[in-house]
């Protein structure tokens, strides 16, 4: 596959956000909640992946306390995060498994009603990294289609558990119904991309401005470290757009994770920071696809 290591290079687009803006922070919620593999489910096997995961539960048998820490993130952790932002006025986008939302539909209801944007994260939370092009556009066709009966309305952007298959982007273009695929981690901009004639914005996603730092020791402990973290990264990007260009953050949310109590705070921390900075737009990834398609200055070669 032809790789690209140069992107924008030196010069990056001079031009303003909306309303004068130089700088967009993207904020994705991740709900992953009961779309987890899960032998109750009817899964071949367990997650393996959640908070002090030390003991790993035989395939053959529910693994009981894993299913109760993803449970944590709607029964306790997202009314933390819907309380922020109904507090900051923050309009985010909602990464949704469809199978989350299918045990959960009542989740639709507090998502929409405060207009954040459903976006599409697969039926499960897996990997498509070793699935082939047709079982791959028979979860990307399914997804969509669940997503859009439980909502009424079509998740127009997409984001894969790593890694994506080599198939996954042409599949967006085919099925048609996508303008963005968040299945990137090269840019701090997003760029568009011309794949059969056809446009879609690739909008690139972070693992480092992301609360999955709290798991594995992997970096954060306290909310603190959260905090000073995406400050600092928010502090060096705004002050790369002095040349007259522009950059754009993404923070990574969990409510399994960010939601507990210990942690919810380096999220207030967080957006309490941004409201009182100038400059700054506050988008849902979708918003960030329209602005982006129609300028060709964000149009790059695959």
């Amino acid at each position: 596959m032809k790789r690209n290591f140069i992107g924008y290079g030196k010069e990056k687009p001079k031009l303003f956000w909306p309303d004068g803006n130089k700088l967009a922070i993207s904020i994705v919620v991740n709900i992953e909640e009961g779309a987890e593999l899960s032998v109750s489910s009817g899964d071949d096997g367990n997650e393996h992946i959640y908070e002090n995961n030390k003991t790993k539960i035989s395939n053959h048998v529910p693994d009981l306390c894993m299913e109760s820490h993803f449970e944590y993130g709607l029964r306790s952790g997202i009314w933390r995060i819907f309380n922020l932002f109904d507090e900051y006025k923050i309009k985010a986008t909602f990464s949704c498994c469809s199978r989350a939302l299918e045990k959960s539909p009542w989740l639709i209801n507090e998502i929409l009603k405060r207009k954040h944007e459903i976006s599409a994260h697969g039926i499960k939370w897996i990997s498509h990294a070793y699935l082939n092009k047709k079982e791959e556009k028979e979860i990307i066709k399914n997804c969509y289609s669940t997503i859009l009966k439980l909502s009424g309305q079509p998740p127009m952007g997409w984001h894969t558990k790593s890694s994506t298959s080599p198939y996954t982007r042409e599949l967006l273009i085919d099925h048609g119904g996508f303008l963005y695929d968040s299945n990137a981690y090269n840019d701090d901009l997003p760029y568009v991309l011309e794949i059969k004639k056809n446009k879609i914005v690739i909008i690139p996603y972070s693992f480092d401005t992301n609360d999955m730092k709290f798991e594995g020791n992997s970096g954060f402990v306290n909310g603190i470290d959260f905090f000073n973290y995406c400050r600092e990264s928010l502090d060096q990007l705004i002050s790369e757009t002095t040349d007259g260009s522009i950059r754009m953050m993404s923070i990574g949310l969990h409510p399994r994770i960010i939601g507990r109590p210990g942690r919810i705070g380096g999220l207030k921390s967080f957006l309490k920071y941004i409201k009182k900075k100038q400059n700054l737009w506050i988008p849902r990834r979708i918003e960030i696809a329209k602005f982006c398609l129609p300028k060709d200055i964000f149009k790059l070669s695959n």
